[in-house]
């Protein structure tokens, strides 16, 4: 075994984030995070666990169940000069501070003309695939996505959850985090392996608003997002047994979108599939394809596909549920659609 495999620390999801905000919260003392069951508990998903004992509950902080009142407080305190991170607990609970959200955290630097800046750090859980309906499982990435006035990132595996985390806390914007639930590396939703990789100890900042090339090919570009790029990654296996070279982009960061990762790699394959664990109409998916269409149609050899959630609320029962996800299989019918 070589030193390098031996002294590789393969981190969950969950566990770089924790590290990521440590590691801030021990260089800044203006960092702090609020949320609900953020503190003992150490975040429903993992996110908090062991920073309490570090840094007390001044600094680790349980709120109320109101995502309006905390979530506005930290807007207040982002303005003040300090760094929150605060947690909604699931993306779909939007809908209940959207004010908060939009009408102060995403305008408030815009609206002073730029003399204020708010830099905080929402983090939210998104994703489905463990039958917890339609008001825990939603993705919602192109709702954030479509607001102006926030960056918006979503990590695949635990080094970029790390390095995400980190740039977002240094941002002076505030950036929407979101993390898929089937990632996180909680035994009790399921863990995808490939999200646990190698996680450096020291501390690092991966680039928002840039897309990532994590598995080169020349027949389809497969574009994906979180769990997506892990259903790329197994499509493009499959595709892989049948003779065909399949370029794999995890986006990474929707705000800034890195279109000219995707633009390049469909100028070399000619092909292009966009996967989304969101709803199909008005999403990513179709930001992606309109991106490559309108720069130069030509470049592609058919017409683009997107495998992504039929635009229904997400189903509770199991089965039902399995069969709107996407998935690996969808991915290369998508592709034998093409020839």
């Amino acid at each position: 075994m070589s030193d390098n495999i031996a002294n590789e620390r393969k981190f969950t999801i969950a566990r770089a984030m924790a590290e990521s905000i440590q590691q801030e919260m021990q260089a800044d003392e203006r960092v702090f995070v609020m949320g609900e069951d953020i503190g003992a508990l150490g975040g429903v998903f993992g996110n908090t666990r062991g920073l309490l004992d570090e840094f007390g509950k001044t600094r680790i902080r349980d709120t109320p169940i109101s995502e309006t009142a905390f979530i506005s407080a930290a807007v207040g305190a982002a303005q003040d000069g300090m760094r929150p991170v605060v947690e909604l607990m699931f993306a779909d609970f939007f809908g209940v501070c959207f004010d908060a959200i939009y009408n102060l955290m995403a305008k408030n630097t815009y609206f002073s003309g730029g003399g204020v800046n708010v830099p905080m750090v929402l983090m939210t859980s998104t994703g489905g695939g463990y039958s917890d309906a339609g008001q825990h499982s939603q993705c919602l990435y192109g709702s954030f996505a479509h607001l102006p006035g926030m960056k918006v990132v979503s990590p695949s595996n635990a080094y970029d959850a790390k390095g995400l985390m980190t740039a977002a806390m240094r941002d002076d914007s505030p950036v929407v985090y979101m993390y898929h639930k089937g990632l996180q590396g909680m035994g009790w939703l399921g863990t995808e392996a490939g999200a646990q990789v190698n996680t450096p100890e020291e501390s690092y900042q991966v680039e928002i608003g840039k897309a990532k090339v994590v598995r080169e090919g020349t027949d389809v570009t497969l574009v994906g997002l979180a769990m997506g790029v892990h259903n790329c990654l197994k499509a493009a296996d499959i595709l892989a047994k049948q003779g065909v070279s399949a370029e794999v982009i995890d986006l990474v960061s929707l705000v800034p979108l890195d279109r000219e990762t995707v633009i390049n790699s469909v100028a070399k394959t000619g092909r292009l599939i966009v996967v989304d664990e969101d709803y199909q109409s008005y999403g990513v998916s179709g930001e992606i394809i309109a991106t490559v269409t309108e720069h130069d149609i030509s470049k592609l050899k058919t017409s683009p596909k997107r495998v992504a959630y039929p635009d229904v609320p997400i189903p509770y029962a199991r089965n039902m549920e399995q069969f709107c996800l996407p998935n690996p299989n969808k991915i290369v019918a998508a592709y034998t659609s093409m020839n």
